[in-house]
């Protein structure tokens, strides 16, 4: 015959009032059922947990020992319920998140710190990765969200427009431009134009064609295997110039700085999307969703994109 909770349960509330009748009152039953329920205690383990008077009960010699197992038990299960509790409730748990753009300023940075003030009880996990590992992290569940560069594009799940951010021109501080407040996409032709392999490099590579290209005359674009903080010291040592997002410049490399890049429509903008599985059932992701669209609601000229939560457009950042 078993030793149940409830049986510790009642047994350490009794030993804590010293009363059947308060520890009753206490947990919202009638002190009939808890004292018939230690009674059946103490007659499975063939002991006698508490000597009964007109005044109360204390705890037996045996019943000392007893107790004292019996509370660290209810304690840790009390824990692991209201851990489960919040849990179900994404107050607590773990969230993996992936990206490709830095985490020393920007927008993405601001979010996490907004979670972890409202959400102390969750662990993010971040992960740093190309487009295509970030996806491919998404369908096989590593990854509750990935938060890439570019439009929402078609894909099984979710998908959510974030915002978006400066394209910046990344100069050596020696560079004559560097005297310049603003930059002009013209102003780079002739320039070497470093570039990583790696993502978002491809990307900003699009993005140079797009604004120098033109029949005949084609930029110069060096494009190497190597991470973007590499990029950046080749860019400080004055081997040629290279772009970066917003969210970039909050990073310090020796001999950089960072100017705005515009064309006559003003400066040149890159957009973001979160992006995850429509059968992911972890609440701590619900309650991240709900605080990008908070702080990123769609203007009321743009649709809503395909799997997002509902988003309401007057809500202020």
């Amino acid at each position: 015959m078993t030793i149940e909770l409830r049986h510790l349960q009642y047994a350490v509330a009794a030993a804590h009032y010293g009363s059947f009748r308060r520890a009753a009152e206490a947990l919202g039953v009638k002190q009939s059922s808890l004292s018939r329920r230690i009674r059946q205690m103490e007659d499975r383990l063939g002991v006698a947990v508490f000597d009964r008077s007109s005044s109360g009960v204390r705890l037996t010699t045996a019943g000392t020992e007893i107790l004292r197992a019996s509370r660290h038990l209810v304690e840790c299960l009390d824990r692991m319920m209201a851990s489960a509790k919040a849990a179900g409730r994404g107050e607590a748990g773990r969230l993996a998140i992936g990206y490709y753009t830095s985490l020393s300023a920007g927008n993405l940075r601001a979010s996490f710190l907004e979670h972890a003030r409202r959400f102390p009880g969750v662990e993010i996990r971040t992960v740093e990765g190309a487009r295509a590992s970030l996806l491919v992290g998404l369908e096989q569940g590593t990854l509750d969200v990935a938060i890439v560069t570019g439009e929402p594009a078609t894909r099984e799940g979710g998908a959510m427009p974030l915002w978006g951010e400066r394209v910046m021109v990344a100069l050596p501080e020696s560079h004559p431009l560097a005297t310049n407040e603003i930059v002009y996409w013209t102003d780079l032709r002739g320039e070497t134009l470093l570039l990583s392999q790696r993502d978002p490099g491809p990307e900003l590579r699009d993005i140079l064609l797009a604004k120098l290209a033109s029949p005949g005359v084609q930029p110069k674009i060096v494009s190497q295997d190597v991470s973007r903080e590499s990029i950046m010291s080749l860019v400080g040592a004055g081997f040629g110039v290279s772009l970066v997002f917003e969210a970039d410049i909050g990073t310090y490399y020796a001999g950089v700085v960072y100017r705005d890049v515009q064309d006559g429509n003003g400066p040149s903008r890159i957009s973001y999307t979160a992006y995850w599985q429509s059968n992911n059932d972890n609440p701590a992701l619900a309650h991240f969703l709900t605080l990008l669209e908070e702080r990123y609601p769609l203007p009321s000229s743009r649709p809503t994109a395909s799997a997002a939560p509902s988003r309401t457009p007057d809500q202020s950042p």
